[in-house]
């Protein structure tokens, strides 16, 4: 009160009310004493001329420490500034993975805020706070298990931000209240009835959805409100586990059960520790009704979650959260992230998904988002599991990487010896973690190709210039080229933010940059007459998506001359020497690049031939073409016909080979099928 003085609250009281109505929310959760009094100090560092240090001369260590850690989260604004927010949910996140106290604290001070919102006069402002209200505050409050915090949080968010849709719910709500006349109270009574007659001690409550949970399931389900049949659920709390599925068993005898809504969370409890049976009856007056069935302890941590742990409760260490199974993934997004945008968005993507529950071959149980897939399966599991990953086996049998994964399947991930997670799979993958790992072994690798291609072009560049390549050289160039070091300055050149001419007439200033870039295109156009590999940049393997392409235009195989076109920001893209596309890259020399197939190049992967085939409509063609194909051990990719008529069809097959040799091979096997009229190499048509 000193330190606030006279400051007051948007509604005209004093402001140190607020801080008292913080402390006095948390005190409803019987949190420790450390906790009440950073509830009511948690503003003056921030609004006052109090400092941290005064703060733990006064209060303790401990106290400060956690009023300086609510300080520095609280502004957790939704703005433009994307790295502002990203910036403030990063301090959050490490601050709370420190002490859980210091969310709680933060939700307390939210929940007394958004109850006071209409106080505040600047509607955009009240809007910006319930929409980050919606999506973090409530969320947050979720994953640690503070059901009665998140209902609130979201109702009050949703009557600012949709206040016609939060009436019409209150609305309906009333008007089913006065149409079922007393429904609740009569139900109640016959449950309790249903159970004593069995002598099983337990209480039963009925109680209303909240407008916004009913608002959310009607958009999600495209469900009118006189379709929902869940609107009313009741709660049965007993003495013990046991009489948890006694009470189960009781109400599946009296009442028909809804298949497919019965679930188990005492067994298989939620992340957050949540712990209940769910079922759903057909019960008295012939109503569809949900029924929850816990203990009197599974029913305090469900609504007020870690606040009710036993780490309060017997003097646990609330500073070990680390191994909360819900925070662990946000704190590995946030190691791996490379910018805010990506930070926020895996963020609230792993704080919003609903879950299914998977096990590892051994029995561990695994919670994911819903329409997770093997692949962040793997991550869950641990990084390098997720790195090395090839394959997967769902329930025993194998299954795509892309697969969605069902509530208590059993997932087998099947690992290489070297890490390469394939940049298609950000595609289908659906935490945070996952995209986030890939996205940054994507750009690791990346650059690695990208130095690895501009040392081999800056070595060509010397060979041709009659001078020694070496590191030393190159650092003298950096302060003309404009990179800070050599690893810096060979990415550049790889990737093409730099050109071969560039860096040429920095290094070699004296020779002519023209001269040195027609020497390549000649030896680029030369190579008709040699073996590949006698010069040139050999190309390594490749992986899809990074800083080596292979042309669609006519799909080089190992074996084939080829030459590199260097496209500024991608890298290079590789033609084989006849490809009709290069014609137009005849103007710019400079982005020609001489290029060879690595000896072993067939032995480091799968490449993809595309022929054009002319194919008889005759009854068992195609099973012929096809087995021609497999009898030369191709496999074929896709197959689409482009064309038809009433005796031949005409049709793109794309071909999984080892390199050129074994694509003639099958070209030949397919020219002596007797249905096969035409067998050509697909190129681009212009």
């Amino acid at each position: 009160m000193k330190a606030h003085g006279a400051q007051t609250r948007a509604s005209g009281d004093p402001y140190f009310a607020h801080p008292i109505e913080v402390a006095g929310i948390l005190t409803e959760l019987k949190l420790d004493s450390t906790s009440i009094a950073t509830a009511l100090l948690h503003d003056t560092v921030e609004d006052t001329g109090t400092t941290v240090e005064q703060i733990g001369t006064l209060f303790g260590e401990e106290t400060a420490r956690l009023v300086d850690g609510v300080t520095k989260l609280s502004r957790l604004e939704l703005q433009s500034d994307q790295a502002h927010q990203a910036e403030n949910l990063r301090k959050f996140l490490l601050a709370l993975s420190e002490d859980i106290r210091v969310l709680l604290v933060k939700l307390a001070d939210r929940l007394h805020n958004m109850r006071t919102l209409h106080y505040v006069p600047d509607e955009q402002k009240r809007q910006r706070i319930a929409k980050e209200t919606m999506e973090i505050y409530a969320p947050l409050a979720e994953r640690i298990g503070l059901q009665a915090f998140k209902a609130e949080l979201e109702d009050l968010a949703f009557k600012e931000l949709n206040p016609n849709g939060f009436h019409t719910m209150e609305t309906r709500l009333k008007a089913l209240r006065d149409q079922a006349g007393g429904m609740v109270e009569r139900v109640t009574e016959s449950l309790t009835a249903t159970l004593r007659k069995q002598r099983l001690r337990a209480t039963v409550a009925g109680r209303e959805k909240r407008p916004y949970s009913i608002w959310e399931k009607m958009q999600r389900k495209k469900l009118a409100f006189e379709q929902l049949t869940d609107i009313v659920g009741f709660r049965v709390v007993t003495e013990s586990e046991e009489d948890c599925y006694r009470a189960l068993g009781i109400v599946h005898r009296a009442y028909p059960m809804v298949p497919g809504r019965f679930k188990d969370y005492i067994s298989t409890p939620k992340p957050n520790g949540y712990r209940s049976l769910h079922t759903a009856v057909i019960g008295p007056e012939q109503r569809r009704i949900e029924i929850q069935i816990r203990t009197r302890d599974m029913h305090e941590e469900a609504e007020y979650g870690v606040a009710a742990h036993w780490l309060f409760k017997q003097g646990g260490d609330v500073r070990d959260v680390r191994q909360q199974r819900w925070l662990r993934p946000l704190l590995e997004i946030l190691d791996k992230a490379s910018g805010p945008e990506e930070l926020l968005e895996h963020a609230k993507l792993e704080m919003f998904k609903d879950e299914v529950f998977c096990f590892s071959p051994r029995g561990a149980l695994i919670s994911l988002p819903r329409g997770a897939t093997p692949v962040d399966f793997a991550y869950a599991v641990h990084t390098d599991v997720g790195d090395t990953t090839v394959g997967a086996k769902v329930n025993g049998r194998m299954v795509p990487l892309w697969t969605q994964l069902e509530n208590g399947d059993q997932v087998e991930i099947l690992r290489s010896r070297v890490p390469q997670p394939q940049p298609a799979w950000e595609r289908f993958v659906v935490t945070g973690k996952a995209r986030t790992c890939i996205r940054r072994f994507t750009r690791l690798k990346e650059r690695e190709q990208f130095i690895a291609l501009g040392r081999a072009v800056a070595e060509k560049l010397c060979r041709e210039a009659g001078a020694d390549y070496s590191e030393a050289l190159l650092e003298g160039a950096l302060s003309r080229l404009k990179q800070r070091s050599v690893s810096d300055l060979l990415a550049a050149l790889g990737r093409g933010d730099l050109t071969s001419g560039e860096v040429a007439d920095t290094l070699f200033p004296a020779r002519s940059l023209q001269g040195i870039a027609r020497r390549a295109l000649s030896v680029a156009r030369g190579r008709r007459g040699t073996k590949a590999g006698d010069r040139g940049i050999p190309v390594r393997g490749l992986i899809p998506g990074m800083a080596v392409h292979l042309a669609e235009c006519c799909n080089p195989l190992p074996g084939e001359r080829i030459v590199g076109i260097v496209t500024t920001g991608k890298g290079v893209t590789i033609h084989t020497i006849d490809c009709d596309t290069l014609e137009s890259f005849g103007d710019t020399p400079e982005r020609w690049l001489d290029l060879a197939w690595e000896g072993d190049a067939e032995e480091k992967g799968i490449h993809v031939g595309r022929l054009n085939l002319v194919v008889a409509n005759e009854t068992g063609s195609l099973s012929k073409l096809t087995t021609a194909i497999a009898q030369n051990n191709g496999n074929i990719s896709n197959l689409k016909i482009t064309n038809r008529s009433l005796d031949f069809f005409e049709m793109l097959v794309d071909i999984e080979v080892k390199d050129a040799r074994h694509l003639g091979n099958i070209m030949a096997a397919l020219r002596a099928v007797t249905t096969v009229s035409s067998v050509e190499r697909e190129r681009a048509r212009h």
